[in-house]
């Protein structure tokens, strides 16, 4: 792309396109915020942003990770106050105390954390009136029939058809989202923010989600929608708000260039496409294989290899069984049938610490919980993190060295560009895209022999996500690589090869594998 079109993808503004650019855009902003400045300590995440939401519009907020889109949400939510500058809303001054304030006052979030606003222990039908519950005039006592019966339209509102008796933990996490969906649009909210909406969704969930958001918008919702996955923002978007070090840097109207856009958010332009020799390929050695694999009883054995300096991608749905296909690996699950050999040796770990020893290492899908400690843990540090699954062999006697642990610290977050103030920072204060880093990062304080990264891009930008990928391929020749996600254009962009695997695939034929970017 040339100078000339990028600075016109930049600041176009006035140019519309049909029926997308009439949305929005008339009369009074439903929110409006002014000089926008917050500050955490020497950190400043927002500085003197400025941003309007008109009825019916959809706006996508980019930036990279820090960039200071998950601070705008809080503030917006009323999570945090802003410690200068104004929001209005509908034309009234606009400062909620609380998120449950912003909800009723018209702001609803469904947040990336799903952990942060359901209670799994309670039915699905109470979590989708979790609101009304703990309202203090709700009727607290009504029987558990009728409370099943007020939640299914809501539970209707975004198809999701289960049985509401049921605990929520019982639901997948793509079920759970929706969950947190219905209820937030049961206030029936002016401006509905949606941050990284379909990082746990399969495509077709995903689908399912943008179709309840075309009558919202005729509805004259405003939707502000947060997402790394630009296939999402090209769907949607009306309008695209770039964010950069904490302040708006371009606002784009349809039609958009998102290599443009992706180029302005991250400050630089994005590396080429890896590619790999065919000689390259041949001289790899095996590393790890399972031979009639089968991870239920109904499901069609399998065979899968995978060679030493090699990355394979296991691509598929959200609830395919790339997950379990993980932690069957990693010794945290257990297989139906078949056999596993690891450097040519019977691979059957008993439990993760096994695994963990023999080099074999996991990043789960869901980093709270599975990578992750909360706040009210003492060694909830970056340090902390990375050093915990090693403790026994760094500190053999049981005294961990403060000096040694952050050290290694710093040298993980120099290598991935987590963005913080140092080693001793704690996790809920970086930005979810570092967050995902420091999860990464754990699994390479250490050298591994086999390393299963499950949705390792969740929750990343392009820009970041550039860089893992370039991380990952100069440490590929160190180990083996399996990479499990449930976006196709995230395989081809990492792997060596892509093996296409879900549930449906493996009940009625063998998995289908391909070659992505192999040059002779």
């Amino acid at each position: 792309m040339n100078g000339r079109n990028r600075s016109r993808a930049r600041h176009e503004g006035a140019a519309g396109h049909g029926s997308k650019a009439a949305r929005g855009g008339a009369g009074e902003p439903v929110l409006t915020a002014s000089g926008l400045t917050k500050q955490f300590g020497a950190t400043l995440a927002l500085s003197n942003l400025d941003l309007s939401i008109h009825a019916g519009e959809v706006v996508a907020l980019m930036g990279a990770n820090g960039a200071g889109k998950s601070t705008l949400v809080k503030i917006l939510s009323g999570v945090y106050a802003p410690d200068a500058g104004t929001l209005t809303l509908s034309g009234q001054a606009y400062r909620p105390a609380s998120p449950q304030a912003a909800k009723q006052l018209g702001i609803a979030t469904v947040h990336q954390s799903i952990a942060d606003a359901v209670v799994p222990s309670l039915s699905i039908a109470d979590n989708l009136l979790l609101d009304r519950l703990c309202d203090s005039g709700s009727p607290w006592r009504v029987p558990p029939a009728a409370r099943r019966e007020a939640a299914r339209p809501l539970a209707e509102r975004v198809g999701l058809d289960v049985d509401l008796a049921a605990p929520l933990d019982s639901l997948s996490l793509a079920s759970q989202q929706l969950v947190t969906l219905a209820r937030a649009l049961a206030s029936r909210p002016k401006l509905l923010i949606l941050d990284e909406p379909t990082a746990s969704l399969s495509a077709a969930e995903a689908d399912r989600l943008f179709a309840r958001l075309a009558p919202l918008r005729d509805e004259g919702v405003a939707i502000l929608l947060v997402s790394h996955r630009l296939g999402d923002l090209r769907r949607v978007a009306d309008r695209v708000a770039i964010v950069r070090d904490g302040r708006l840097v371009a606002d784009l109207r349809a039609p958009i260039d998102f290599d443009a856009a992706v180029e302005t958010m991250i400050g630089r332009p994005l590396p080429p496409a890896r590619t790999q020799t065919a000689q390259h390929a041949a001289s790899l050695e095996a590393c790890f294989s399972a031979r009639e694999f089968q991870l239920t009883p109904t499901s069609i054995p399998f065979d899968l290899d995978v060679q030493r300096g090699e990355i394979v991608a296991i691509a598929g749905p959200v609830g395919g069984g790339k997950s379990r296909l993980a932690r069957t690996i990693f010794g945290a699950a257990h297989a139906s049938g078949g056999r596993m050999t690891f450097d040519g040796k019977p691979w059957r770990p008993r439990s993760p610490a096994d695994a963990i020893r023999a080099g074999v290492f996991l990043a789960g899908e869901d980093r709270w919980r599975s990578s992750l400690f909360p706040d009210s843990v003492p060694f909830a540090s970056i340090a902390g993190t990375l050093s915990f699954p090693f403790l026994s062999r760094w500190f053999r006697r049981g005294v961990v060295r403060e000096a040694a642990e952050r050290a290694a610290a710093s040298e993980a977050i120099k290598t991935f560009g987590i963005r913080c103030t140092g080693p001793d920072d704690r996790l809920t204060r970086l930005s979810g895209g570092n967050q995902q880093k420091v999860v990464l990062a754990r699994w390479h304080v250490e050298p591994a022999r086999l390393l299963l990264l499950d949705e390792p891009f969740q929750g990343v930008d392009a820009g970041a996500r550039a860089d893992i990928v370039d991380t990952l391929r100069r440490h590929a020749p160190e180990r083996a690589t399996l990479v499990f996600v449930s976006d196709l254009e995230e395989a081809l962009e990492v792997a060596d090869r892509v093996v296409w695997f879900d549930r449906a695939t493996l009940e009625r034929s063998p998995t289908h594998e391909f070659s992505p970017q192999v040059q002779s």
